[in-house]
């Protein structure tokens, strides 16, 4: 069995030697030894990051995102892929050259599967929705994985699902459903929670105000989990305007692509969520091209440096985006000041949006001067509409939208359901990375 990192070497790829550490560096990406280099931290040791300049904001309180286009795959998901895995694997439910995995995704994750299913040994497929970007495919395809496209958007995950069921019907098929699959809660809650940490120790603040994160698989959001343990840190959850499923149970399809699914998550603690917006889809993409294909309308007009312009430049795509925009919502919304440090993910960056743009351009047409000076104008002008609190009845009305994707269709039981509403479900899931490291630690001999 090939076997990758733990979650501590994962949170600190220090831990290896110096030798071993230039040996991943140099390894070819489809090396298995790269999946020693899923981390958040850059080669200085400091935490992949943007801070965003305040004058492209408009708000007092500082905003950086955490940036995952470092990952082998360029997208932060390959992490939770290959946690997925290497619990599955230890628990010997998987055997290389035995089983074909087969990755349920609307994106990010699938890709992430198709780079680490491969390298581990698997025969991997993933399914995806078939209106996904035409990147996503390529990259699935060119990572080794088959691919199947199942009709619709990226909030048709019920399509997804029941043509996972049909393959389930196999018997060398092993799904890892990153919705319900708990190794994606715990990369998120021992990884990059603890990135977003060391993040704020290397900005110079004492704490996190706020972590923000748009909810597709409602893993990204458990690094609130940790923040909040140390700090009281708000975590915030953000959906698409045209799908609020959370926000008042609503439905419908949507153009940000890895997050609004249509169905609340059963690794999304939601009874640990302060604070829910939501952000339109359009505005979104409109601001992707305004920052990439007016980076210098926008630089001339704040007074912006080309430092400042690289920082966002290949780091940020839609869902980026997405998540920038809440974390200026929510900023308006708590009335953070200059030392409310909010925090945010850039999922992936901008290789995977190049056809999203084109289909932009398509629908409302190019982009001039003017057009890029009124989108700047609205970016800043971003409001605190669309925000909800997360009050005990709404915590539990979230919590109650699970029963019927996971018990009426995922033969979850009501017991299970009710697990999910108690903090110690969640500290037990946190409480087993130690003892998963063990595992590994042990499986290499060490």
């Amino acid at each position: 069995m090939i076997l990758g990192p733990t979650y501590a070497e994962m949170r600190d790829p220090c831990r290896r030697d110096p030798g071993f550490r230039q040996a991943v560096r140099d390894a070819d990406l489809l090396d298995p030894l790269k999946l020693h280099d899923i981390r958040w931290v850059g080669d200085d040791g400091q935490v992949r990051a943007w801070v965003v300049p305040p004058a492209l904001t408009g708000v007092e309180a500082p905003i950086a995102l955490i940036l995952g286009n470092g990952f082998p795959t360029g997208a932060h998901k390959v992490g939770a892929a290959y946690c997925c895995v290497i619990e599955d694997q230890l628990s010997g439910l998987l055997t290389p050259g035995e089983h074909t995995l087969v990755f349920p995704s609307t994106g990010n994750y699938g890709i992430g599967g198709s780079w680490v299913g491969p390298r581990m040994g698997y025969r991997s497929t993933v399914v995806l929705p078939e209106e996904m970007s035409a990147e996503r495919f390529e990259m699935i395809r060119g990572f080794g994985a088959d691919v199947i496209a199942t009709p619709g958007c990226e909030s048709n995950v019920k399509e997804i699902y029941d043509e996972v069921w049909r393959l389930k019907q196999r018997p060398e098929i092993r799904v890892l459903n990153q919705f319900e699959a708990m190794g994606n809660y715990r990369f998120h809650r021992g990884v990059t929670g603890p990135a977003v940490a060391q993040l704020a120790a290397d900005l110079g603040h004492g704490r996190v105000a706020a972590f923000v994160s748009a909810m597709g698989s409602g893993g990204t959001i458990a690094a609130g989990d940790h923040l909040k343990a140390l700090y009281d840190t708000a975590i915030v959850g953000v959906e698409p305007v045209q799908c609020p499923t959370l926000y008042n149970a609503g439905y419908g399809g949507h153009r940000i692509e890895g997050i609004g699914d249509k169905h609340v998550t059963w690794v999304h603690n939601v009874m640990n969520m302060d604070l829910l917006c939501c952000v339109d889809d359009d505005s979104c993409v409109a601001y992707l091209q305004l920052l990439q294909e007016g980076a210098d309308v926008v630089a001339a007009e704040l007074g912006l440096t080309q430092a400042d312009v690289d920082g966002w430049r290949d780091n940020l795509g839609v869902s980026g985006l997405c998540n920038l925009l809440g974390a200026i919502k929510t900023a308006k919304a708590l009335q953070f000041g200059p030392d409310d440090l909010v925090v945010t993910v850039a999922t992936d960056g901008f290789d995977r949006y190049p056809s999203v743009l084109r289909d932009l351009d398509a629908r409302v047409g190019p982009q001039t001067r003017d057009v890029a000076l009124r989108r700047l104008g609205a970016l800043q002008a971003t409001g605190s509409d669309w925000v909800q609190e997360g009050t005990a009845y709404h915590r539990r009305r979230w919590h109650n939208q699970k029963y019927y994707t996971w018990v009426e269709q995922q033969q979850r039981t009501v017991d299970d359901l009710e697990a999910l509403a108690d903090p110690a479900f969640w500290e037990a899931q946190a409480a087993r990375i130690s003892e998963i490291d063990r595992q590994i630690l042990a499986a290499r001999g060490a």
